[in-house]
């Protein structure tokens, strides 16, 4: 494709917003389109930088993609908040596994065999040395590891950041159908919304996340959590609020159900029995934009640029996806890393 000097982006979420910053240092004119709002995947997502916990059996395309983007965001927090003023939220503590039952520990364990071939760091924790590390987990789980190259942001806090780094570029505005101005390159980073704007094969996975309130300090890592059967991640921030997620379902609905939540709580609390002292101050129900192979579409595609699909991953991936297409844009080259996301792939 050519190069261009202009770019529109369709859809202000935290991959869109990203890609536009990226195109606007460059140097290149730069229009956000967007309905406004905070209906979007990051909304609900609770920021976790995990490579070591989002690669997946077979997926070694992806895992690189997600090793390559965890390694930017360290920069990418940086030069947002010199540039607007705002913390991101980036922290640096890792993540700490564990599993309830002997079956979450052998379930987990396989997991870890798998990514330490990957060359992920981790390390296996006893049930003392668990605790050692977080005094709030319950003393009934039979063991864990800690990822110590794990981080966190708070999406919010991002999306904040970049809404005020990009200032009038962003025009709040619902997008039915694509701008065809031949002199503007058209990014299309719209979430669930891009199988509308484009036909391409992105479908919405339900998630539920609860937010909890309580003082500071009760949690130090993020706790990836096994517990009977069930995955369940909790996610502390600096003022006290925990995060817990998420379910996953192939509904497009918005409903909060109790079973939902109770499931959720029941996990959470069977993790840090603590937890169930603390407020619960807010459901959140979004949508993650997933494909077909649980991949993004990252590219050019009849005449577009295509950076969709993202599915539990959007906040991970959304340095290496911006740095990626705005180079695309600007000098109309595809980086290598494109080649396993070609929004085409599936036919």
């Amino acid at each position: 494709m050519n190069a261009a000097s202009e770019v529109v982006v369709v859809g202000g979420g935290i991959v869109g917003l990203s890609i536009a910053w990226r195109c606007a240092q460059r140097g290149l004119g730069v229009s956000v389109l967007d309905g406004g709002g905070d209906d979007g995947a990051w909304y609900a997502a609770a920021g976790m930088l995990a490579p070591a916990g989002e690669s997946s059996f077979g997926q070694q395309a992806l895992t690189q993609l997600l090793v390559e983007s965890a390694g930017r965001w360290v920069g990418f927090a940086a030069e947002l908040r010199r540039e607007t003023g705002i913390d991101a939220g980036y922290d640096s503590a890792g993540t700490v596994t564990a599993a309830l039952t002997s079956d979450d520990l052998a379930a987990a364990q396989r997991l870890w065999a798998y990514r330490r071939g990957l060359g992920l760091s981790i390390s296996p924790l006893g049930p003392s040395a668990l605790r050692d590390r977080e005094p709030a987990l319950s003393p009934r789980l039979r063991g864990g590891a800690h990822a110590p190259d794990d981080r966190q942001v708070d999406p919010r806090r991002v999306v904040a950041a970049l809404r005020v780094a990009l200032g009038g570029a962003i025009v709040r505005r619902h997008v039915k159908v694509l701008p065809t101005d031949p002199a503007r390159a058209v990014v299309v980073a719209a979430g669930i919304g891009t199988a509308a704007l484009t036909g391409l094969p992105v479908r919405p996975v339900k998630g539920l996340v609860l937010r909890l309130r309580g003082e500071p300090g009760l949690l130090r890592h993020v706790v990836n959590g096994y517990v009977d059967g069930r995955h369940v991640y909790l996610v502390p921030r600096a003022d006290g609020e925990v995060l817990v997620g998420a379910t996953q379902e192939e509904r497009a609905d918005h409903t909060v159900t109790a079973g939902d939540v109770l499931g959720l709580l029941r996990a959470a609390t069977d993790l840090v029995p603590e937890l169930g002292e603390l407020a619960l101050v807010e459901t959140v129900v979004r949508h993650r934009p997933a494909t077909p192979d649980n991949a993004p579409l990252l590219g050019a595609h009849g005449g577009l640029i295509v950076a969709a699909g993202h599915h539990r991953n959007g906040v991970l991936l959304a340095p290496v996806t911006a740095d990626l297409i705005a180079d695309l844009v600007a000098t109309g080259k595809a980086d290598p890393l494109l080649d396993a996301f070609a929004p085409g792939r599936f036919g």
